[in-house]
């Protein structure tokens, strides 16, 4: 069995590769038990598809970049948040397993089994729905980075929807955090970012 080459960019660039075939819940596990053991792929299920990926320098450098924002931001404005990165989200019921880039319960845990908010970057496009896997696990918000830019999507009735501003953080200037993202100093970004929010 080969794998089907979804985008083939440079070496330091993520690549996907969709596995062919439909696969039950078992072999899909079977394999993630295999690849566990290789550093630095990363394996999206949802109804028998399974989608290797690559993690490359540009995709980490941008999760980053606006991980270390995000948490600017919520420490500035007191917000209590508990970050769980790219823990692993999967349930056997729906079919579904995969990793945000980032994710965040904003507030308090309590009940909840599954973050308010997930981070994904984009570099090179995969075959499995962006959003699908999300809604199996009604994860209210989901931002996508792509393209040099930010897309922000909120669950609602049983859908997403976009959203220009995030309803978790209404006060976030989201054209500020592209732009701070976007700049190559750390250092920098983070000052222009502090500036930005306390000129609100």
């Amino acid at each position: 069995m080969t794998l089907q080459i979804l985008d083939k960019p440079n070496s330091l660039q993520e690549q996907r590769f969709l596995l062919p075939g439909c696969h039950s819940w078992r072999e899909f596990k079977a394999i993630q038990a295999v690849m566990e053991e290789v550093p630095g792929v990363r394996l999206t299920y949802l109804d028998g598809l399974i989608e290797f990926m690559t993690i490359g320098e540009p995709h980490e450098l941008i999760k980053k970049a606006i991980s270390i924002l995000l948490e600017v931001y919520f420490f500035e404005m007191g917000i209590e948040f508990i970050p769980v990165g790219s823990a692993t989200r999967e349930v056997e019921g729906q079919r579904v397993s995969f990793e945000p880039d980032e994710s965040y319960y904003i507030g308090e845990k309590g009940h909840k089994e599954h973050p308010d908010l997930a981070v994904e970057v984009i570099i090179t496009s995969g075959n499995i729905k962006k959003l699908a896997k999300y809604r199996r696990l009604e994860i209210p918000e989901v931002w996508f980075w792509e393209d040099n830019n930010l897309s922000l999507y909120r669950l609602r009735d049983q859908d997403y929807e976009p959203i220009s501003h995030s309803e978790f953080l209404p006060e976030l200037d989201i054209a500020l955090l592209v732009r701070c993202v976007l700049m190559p100093s750390r250092l920098e970004a983070r000052t222009e970012f502090l500036k930005g929010i306390h000129r609100q």
